[in-house]
């Protein structure tokens, strides 16, 4: 991931760098100093580095007007600690101090990240997908025709007080991801609803932590629990029914939704806290995820979560491939244990609400426990 971004006689200094302890220095395009991973032995959680360079640069003297080459030494020396992020540095041009600085998480959330320069454009069915990807998102009217295929898709398969009922819970789904978004600061696109599919909420920047995946991704399932919670106090307080049954069908979509199975919301959060560990960790946890994917999709033949899965199966396959390259910068300790905690609560308030609920007579409000229970 990219670790530092500073300007130094002209031009950008950048140094990118892993956990494993890899990495390089970008003197504008071109690489200037490498340091291989495992470089530092010392059981100190902070790595020392020290990239070293030196630069030719022609001046014009005021007195022969002719141009006169100079060579100078630029030094950057530091440490880093990954878990909590530390990072302190100090720059040096002809051994005088040019600038020092400590950045920490805080500073890599807020950090924006700045598109590379554009490669010619070649054909090939994945560059075509993303570019239908692109229009998707640019054309506004799509969220109208998607919502209209959604109630029109539902209110054909079940009826249309159902179809309302599921966009709403799909709706409030999406939200707390698009909450979450905010919260970071990252600008949205909206929610999208997909016939058959579900919902998708869509962002114009990119994320630059773990943590912000794992905030963003167990947001939409937490939304979800409390609009369950809201449902179910409101069938105490009325003894509707109709909010029984919201709440628990709402419960089970967002259970599902937590499935450690990649790309689902509990996929990301089971991918974020792995790959912080490290990527050995990171592909052995979602390649099990996905194991049992293929085990639900089989048992309960559900066809969507098999395409979900070969969807989930490429990002496992770009994750460790890029796992020395990632851009994110990965949980501390501290943070693995709240999500862990958190995704745990939010799993077990579902599954309670699905169990309460099916403790009824009424057999269609069962019917989510009796899913669960076979």
């Amino acid at each position: 991931m990219q670790l530092l971004e500073i300007e130094c006689l002209g031009k950008t200094l950048r140094l990118e760098g892993s956990m494993a302890g890899w990495q390089q220095l970008f003197w504008g395009e071109q690489c200037v100093s490498q340091i291989d991973a495992n470089a530092n032995s010392d059981d100190s959680p902070y790595q020392q580095f020290s990239h070293k360079f030196s630069l030719r640069t022609e001046q014009e003297t005021e007195q022969t007007g002719q141009s006169e080459q100079s060579e100078l030494h630029v030094e950057l020396n530091g440490s880093l600690q990954w878990q909590p992020f530390d990072l302190q540095f100090k720059l040096f041009v002809n051994e005088q101090l040019l600038h020092e600085n400590t950045l920490n998480e805080k500073d890599i959330e807020q950090r924006q990240i700045i598109p590379g320069e554009k490669q010619a454009m070649k054909f090939s069915f994945i560059g075509m997908a993303g570019l239908g990807l692109k229009l998707l998102k640019s054309a506004k009217v799509i969220k109208v025709l998607f919502a209209a295929g959604s109630l029109a898709a539902y209110s054909w398969l079940f009826s249309i007080e159902f179809a309302i009922a599921l966009i709403l819970c799909l709706v409030f789904h999406e939200y707390g991801h698009i909450k979450a978004m905010k919260y970071f600061g990252l600008k949205t696109k909206g929610i999208y609803l997909i016939p058959f599919v579900g919902g998708l909420a869509l962002s114009d920047d990119k994320i630059n932590t773990r943590w912000q995946d794992i905030v963003i991704s167990i947001m939409g399932p937490f939304f979800g629990l409390i609009l369950s919670l809201v449902c179910l106090v409101g069938y105490w307080l009325t003894d509707i029914e109709v909010l029984a049954g919201l709440a628990v069908f709402n419960a089970l979509l967002n259970l599902f939704n937590m499935l450690p199975v990649l790309p689902l919301d509990g996929g990301h959060v089971l991918k974020s806290i792995a790959f912080s560990i490290n990527s050995k960790v990171g592909l052995v946890a979602c390649v099990l995820g996905a194991a049992l994917g293929v085990y639900v999709s089989y048992h309960f033949g559900l066809a969507l979560l098999g395409f979900l899965l070969a969807i989930g199966s490429i990002e496992i396959f770009f994750e460790y491939k890029r796992r020395h390259l990632s851009d994110l910068l990965p949980l501390n300790r501290y943070a693995q244990i709240v999500s862990a905690l958190w995704y745990v609560i939010t799993v077990g308030g579902l599954s309670a609400i699905i169990w309460f609920v099916g403790q009824t007579d009424n057999g269609a409000l069962s019917l989510p426990l009796k899913i669960l229970a076979s």
